[in-house]
């Protein structure tokens, strides 16, 4: 990867939707060795999708928990069958198994507290291997590089969501 393959990857994190055009004269090239610069990063797995970004709130997803989790059992059948079933609930939106401890960060999105308590105690509580847990309610997300939980400053500071990347106090 070149200076020119970095700047086409900036572009489209910036914005994937930019015509061709756009991004050719961006980068500084014109349009046909643009595409094939793109079509060689998507072949060579650089480039692994396109994705749009939305309001949190407006899918019933503006309250954010950061979860750790440490396992009873870390038998690897144990684990394997954990990430399954925690990966299949559509509430986690990152899972990250660590080393050391915790065995697993989550950070999960829901409706609101009442609705993450439910999905707290009817689900995450119930996992196989599941040994402890600890929640962190965010504050505000300062910054992030997700482009769909990229902080507005108008929603992050007025919609009254917790959602942020930052560590902020409390616990369940």
């Amino acid at each position: 990867m070149d200076r020119i393959d970095r700047a086409i990857i900036d572009q489209l994190r910036r914005n994937c939707r930019q015509s061709n055009l756009e991004l050719a004269e961006a980068v500084g090239l014109t349009p046909s060795p643009c595409l094939r610069r793109v079509k060689r990063l998507e072949d060579e797995g650089i480039i692994t999708g396109y994705h749009a970004s939305f309001a949190p709130s407006a899918v019933g997803r503006g309250f954010e928990v950061l979860v750790d989790i440490e396992l009873e059992n870390q038998s690897p059948a144990t684990t394997k069958r954990f990430e399954s079933e925690l990966t299949s609930y559509s509430e986690v939106i990152e899972a990250r198994r660590m080393f050391g401890s915790p065995d697993f960060e989550v950070v999960v999105a829901t409706r609101d507290l009442a609705a993450y308590e439910l999905f707290m105690t009817t689900k995450l509580l119930t996992l196989p291997g599941f040994g402890k847990l600890h929640s962190r309610f965010p504050m505000l997300l300062i910054k992030s590089d997700v482009p769909s939980r990229t902080p507005r400053s108008d929603d992050a500071r007025s919609s009254g969501t917790a959602r942020t990347a930052t560590r902020a106090s409390g616990q369940s």
